[in-house]
């Protein structure tokens, strides 16, 4: 069966007629459509990469369906058609990735520390709700590691942010786990390359992420092209940020998952009581090269 072709006016699922497309990542395409109800809404296509691997996305993607979070975007439908699952949500303004390339375009410099806290605050929120062991799946009450946290994956409606992409969620009912090795190399967790899975690791990813906001490059001058079970990322680099910044998310960047902060709002919490009073060089520590 060929793959549905994905132009203005297609309607791969019945109900819904693709407007324009929205953006376009290394693992999907985003599109605004309008619904049966004529409603404009973000559907994503999400290439299927064999039936085994579509079969867990699908079941993934219907298991966070059902939680109810402020700071979770909601998944209106989803379905497995030739060559896509396809998930309908709600229609977001852009997303943090695009906030902060606005930044770097039109101001020269990534984000400051007061413009990033507010967000990844309720990123944390988001993400400490879909961790706790508290929803019950097939029986069991699990918690959901993300697995797949990045600026792209936090969408904007005004000033509320929604983590979204849920595909890569793994549920968990104990502390740690053995799992597929999957993820976004530059923000995947150390364990993550020995095939584990630790109920802090979406926190390291978070740590990851705002390091990169605010300065536009990541901790690690050298990212394996492919997850490697040997890889031990070297001493991070935090230089363009203020040292207490520095020191707290060296803490969410340990490898051992376990000397990691209790929780993704315990870290956004340290951050703020250190945002520095200024965004003058006298409060950076290292030098500021390769940070626009």
């Amino acid at each position: 069966m060929s793959t549905i072709r994905l132009e203005v006016g297609a309607s791969p699922v019945l109900g819904l007629k693709l407007v324009r497309p929205r953006g376009k990542g290394g693992f999907a395409e985003v599109w605004e459509a309008i619904n049966k109800e004529g409603q404009a809404v973000a559907v994503k296509f999400m290439p299927s990469r064999n039936a085994t691997s579509s079969a867990k996305e699908l079941r993934a993607i219907q298991a966070v369906q059902k939680l109810q979070h402020d700071h979770l975007m909601k998944t209106r439908n989803v379905w497995s058609i030739p060559g896509y699952i396809v998930v309908e949500m709600d229609l977001a303004d852009g997303s943090l990735l695009e906030l902060f390339q606005a930044c770097l375009q039109h101001y020269h410099c990534p984000m400051s520390a007061e413009m990033v806290l507010p967000y990844l605050k309720q990123a944390a929120s988001a993400l400490d709700f879909l961790n706790s062991r508290r929803h019950l799946h097939e029986g069991r009450l699990v918690g959901f590691q993300h697995c797949d946290v990045k600026p792209s994956n936090f969408l904007l409606r005004g000033d509320r942010l929604q983590l979204a992409d849920f595909g890569l969620c793994v549920p968990l009912t104990i502390p740690q786990v053995k799992c597929e090795r999957w993820g976004t190399m530059e923000y995947a967790a150390p364990e993550i390359h020995r095939g584990l899975l630790h109920d802090r690791s979406d926190q390291y990813a978070l740590a990851i992420t705002y390091f990169y906001l605010r300065t536009a490059k990541f901790p690690f001058p050298t990212i394996p092209s492919q997850f490697d079970r040997n890889y031990r990322p070297p001493v991070p680099d935090l230089s363009g940020i203020s040292v207490e910044e520095a020191n707290i998310l060296k803490r969410s960047l340990d490898q051992d998952p376990t000397s990691r902060w209790p929780s993704c709002t315990h870290l956004m919490d340290a951050l703020e009581r250190a945002m520095p009073k200024s965004p003058g060089l006298s409060t950076m520590s290292g030098n500021q090269n390769g940070n626009t």
